[in-house]
């Protein structure tokens, strides 16, 4: 039995990657029933740290993360889900959340 090292509100984060193109899609978290539930159904399904709830990706924007692969790292801290991304996968509607370019210049 593997033993997964939530954080201490229960939450390990979760990295979505495009199975075709190995892209990274998005970043959300995962409690230990959201776990169960992505390994059950094979849909990508995460805790909302803003409602409280959990919520299956694409739900109700149709942008549906089919889980293929679902990987633990070195340190058991980090989910890595390789999915079939349908649609964007972030909530702006870019096909990645991980759109914006930082510089040392961004940052002053």
């Amino acid at each position: 039995m593997l033993d997964i090292a939530y954080n201490s509100d229960g939450l390990v984060p979760a990295i979505a990657q495009d199975e075709a193109s190995g892209e990274v899609l998005m970043l959300a978290w995962m409690n230990d029933e959201a776990l169960r539930r992505t390994l059950a159904t094979g849909q990508a399904t995460y805790w909302s740290r803003s409602r409280q709830e959990y919520w299956v990706k694409g739900e109700t924007s149709g942008h549906h993360q089919q889980v293929v692969g679902v990987a633990v790292d070195c340190d058991a801290d980090t989910i890595l889900l390789t999915v079939r991304q349908t649609g964007a996968a972030c909530h702006t509607g870019n096909r990645t959340c991980f759109f914006t370019q930082l510089t040392a210049e961004s940052l002053s």
